[in-house]
């Protein structure tokens, strides 16, 4: 079973901290990213720019917007997705994502949401 595993994060207060601190935390990640992708689970991670545009059929048009289009000060940061037997296999592979395991990820409102994935097709 594949599950997609949605990175969010408070963009407010991340942009409230300087670049030189960012990037030390960012410098962190890297190690627990390896740990992930050692489980051979994980078979596909990305990390989401902030730039977006929201697409809609409105009023029988297709209606172009900026994005991301989220009524919240969270959003999404990154997707990875991974493959587990059930929900709790997945948890204990997501668990081990940077989101979830550096201190300062707290400051930053970093989560993971974990969603299984009812229909999958891989186009090559």
């Amino acid at each position: 079973m594949k599950f997609l595993c949605l990175g969010y994060l408070d963009s407010e207060k991340m942009n409230a901290c300087p670049k030189e601190e960012i990037d030390e935390v960012m410098a962190a990640c890297p190690p627990h990213l390896e740990q992930l992708y050692r489980t051979g689970q994980t078979k596909l991670d990305a990390g989401l720019s902030q730039d977006a545009k929201c697409l809609r059929r409105v009023g029988g048009k297709l209606s172009i917007t900026d994005g991301p289009f989220i009524e919240t000060k969270e959003m999404i940061g990154s997707a990875f997705l991974v493959e587990a037997s059930d929900m709790e296999e997945a948890i204990r592979v997501a668990s081990l994502h940077p989101a979830v395991q550096l201190a300062a990820g707290e400051r930053f409102g970093w989560g993971v949401e974990i969603r299984p994935i009812h229909y999958f097709e891989k186009l090559d």
